[in-house]
């Protein structure tokens, strides 16, 4: 059976770490219930479009204004579109843009009351918040590598990663995982209300499916638990279906991805 409650939280959260980071790049645009946000890296998955309601007749002149956002800071995107934005004119009108949908990607959440807090990893593997600039570089390094980022990409992520706030109170959380002091694993939490999303999960690639990811996020929903967040949020491609699904997390919804 469908929860509607875990679909429209996992929705708000998407919708309000793009204005969060946008607001960080100084890269965000809204234009009714449409919106878009750049880090300034040009790799089209972490430039995101979405519309937070279906298309209509009068949606078309603002699709074309966040084409024109995206050309004039020359970094390729993804539109991201929820089950509160399909509908067969959301397609038709993305379409007539020049848009194709190039995936649908798995959207999960896992409901804190109901995951397992039992989990014992290695002694050799180590969950650390990062609290400091150093260990912030230490978290860029790693995640740049786990997603294999084009060496031109580094500096503009290096700009990104720099603006976050380390504060305790700060509306994200960056962790790390180390495996006999070596960073391995990397995530990044977003708290809206009573909903986390996670985001930047990451292993660099000699050190997959050895189960630091694993290990990493049953800690983190330890700590979400501990924070008061009810469920926490994910989009999961498929290579990592298997890990979340370990770690509690159920598909809710699927979204559509266009690309140009």
């Amino acid at each position: 059976m469908i929860n509607r409650n875990n679909i429209k939280a996992l929705e708000r959260n998407f919708f309000a770490v793009c204005r969060y980071w946008g607001d960080l790049k100084h890269a965000l645009l809204q234009v009714t219930s449409l919106g878009a946000m750049s880090l300034g890296i040009d790799i089209a998955d972490v430039n995101w479009a979405w519309n937070e309601k279906p298309l209509n007749k009068h949606s078309a002149q603002f699709v074309e204004q966040i084409k024109c956002f995206y050309r004039k800071l020359e970094v390729p995107f993804w539109w991201w579109v929820y089950p509160c934005g399909q509908s067969a004119a959301t397609k038709q009108i993305l379409r007539d843009a020049g848009f194709r949908e190039i995936q649908k990607m798995s959207c999960m959440t896992a409901t804190l009351t109901r995951v397992k807090d039992i989990f014992s990893p290695s002694a050799d593997i180590k969950i650390k918040k990062v609290s400091s600039a150093r260990e912030r570089i230490v978290w860029e390094n790693t995640c740049f590598v786990g997603f294999e980022m084009p060496p031109t990409a580094k500096k503009n992520f290096h700009s990104f990663v720099s603006s976050f706030d380390l504060r305790e109170n700060s509306a994200q959380r960056l962790y790390l995982a180390y495996w006999k002091d070596t960073p391995v694993t990397t995530s990044l939490l977003f708290t809206y209300k009573d909903t986390a999303g996670m985001y930047y999960v990451s292993t660099i690639p000699e050190h997959r499916n050895r189960g630091f990811c694993l290990a990493l996020i049953k800690e983190i929903l330890k700590e979400a638990k501990i924070l008061g967040i009810s469920r926490v949020i994910l989009q999961a491609t498929t290579e990592g279906l298997g890990v979340y699904k370990k770690a509690g997390f159920t598909e809710v919804t699927k979204a559509d991805i266009y690309s140009l």
